[in-house]
C-alpha cells in the first residue's frame, strides 16, 4: 500500500513537470524557441513535442494508462537528454543546467513508474516477472 502512494506521488510529480513546461512551448517563449531552433525543430517540433508531453502527463494520471504515460515520457525526455548532450549542452542560456537536470530527474522517475507498472503493459506485461 505504501509503495502505491509513493508511485502516485511520482506520477503527479512527473505530470506536473511535463505540464508546467507547456506554457513555454505553446506561448513561443524566447528560451523555448531558442532551444528548438538550435536543434532544428522550430516551430513544428516545439508544438508537437508539447502536445505529446501533454498527452504523457494526462496518461500518467489515469490508472489504466500509467504505463503508457511513463513509456511516452521516457521517449520524449530521452530525446531531450540526447539533445542536451549532443547539441545544446548541459547549460542552456545561463540556466545553470536546470533544464538538463530536471530532464534527468524526470527520466529516472519515469523509469521507476514504468518498472512499477510493468505487469500492466498489454501483451508483454504478464511475461515480465523480474
Amino acid at each position: 500500500m505504501k509503495s502505491n502512494k509513493i508511485i502516485l506521488i511520482l506520477r503527479i510529480a512527473v505530470a506536473v513537470i511535463l505540464i508546467q513546461t507547456l506554457r513555454f512551448k505553446f506561448t513561443a517563449h524566447p528560451d523555448s524557441v531558442y532551444i528548438f531552433e538550435t536543434v532544428g525543430l522550430e516551430p513544428i517540433g516545439r508544438i508537437g513535442i508539447g502536445i505529446l508531453e501533454l498527452i504523457a502527463g494526462i496518461l500518467l494520471l489515469i490508472p489504466k494508462t500509467i504505463w503508457a504515460g511513463a513509456a511516452l515520457t521516457l521517449g520524449l525526455i530521452g530525446g531531450a537528454i540526447m539533445m542536451h548532450l549532443t547539441q545544446l549542452g548541459i547549460e542552456v542560456k545561463g540556466d545553470g543546467g536546470v533544464l538538463f537536470y530536471t530532464a534527468v530527474l524526470t527520466f529516472v522517475l519515469s523509469v521507476i513508474i514504468l518498472y512499477s507498472q510493468r505487469k500492466e503493459i498489454p501483451i508483454i506485461g504478464k511475461k515480465l516477472n523480474f
